[in-house]
């Protein structure tokens, strides 16, 4: 299955279509993607795991490989070191993004394939589907959806599956 996310600020959920947030910069294709540009890459990207807060609820049902975030993971945005587009450990030397956030986005984090066989800078990273602040707020690239709308989505995901982000 792939679930659609549309530049309008939709996702289908199969039979139901869901608001979402993406980028604050719109979103652009993927060979025009670049780090900081604020934009969601224009594309299908495939569902590699999903990460998820232990302290804040259980596993999510899924049958996509799911695995508990720890308080120093991170995800390295620095394009100029070697692991790029990668989790690390923090602190970390180079640039990397907090994974053991307090806003509660990260609650529930879908890892999606772009740009990560392999990762090539300055081509974006971190780019997930992730947990919506109140009011669909824009991301920083990344497509946000409410924890129900979430779980849905993780309920009916399979290995093999999909996101992807249209330019309409």
């Amino acid at each position: 299955m792939i679930f659609t996310a549309t530049a309008d600020g939709f996702l289908d959920l199969g039979a139901r279509r869901v608001r979402c947030a993406l980028g604050k910069g719109g979103v652009k294709p993927a060979a025009e993607k670049r780090e900081g540009d604020l934009a969601s890459p224009a594309g299908i990207w495939p569902i590699r795991r999903v990460l998820y807060r232990p302290d804040r609820g259980a596993a999510p049902k899924t049958a996509l490989p799911v695995a508990p975030l720890a308080p120093d993971d991170g995800w390295c945005d620095a394009p100029g070191d070697p692991a790029y587009n990668l989790p690390v450990k923090r602190p970390y030397p180079a640039s990397s993004e907090a994974m053991w956030r307090e806003d509660h986005l990260y609650d529930l984090v879908v890892v999606l394939g772009h740009n990560d066989d392999p990762p090539v800078a300055p081509m974006g990273s971190c780019i997930f589907l992730h947990l919506a602040r109140d009011g669909y707020l824009p991301t920083e690239g990344c497509v946000a959806v409410t924890r129900a709308d979430m779980e849905e989505l993780l309920a009916a995901a399979k290995p093999g599956d999909a996101v992807e982000i249209r330019l309409t």
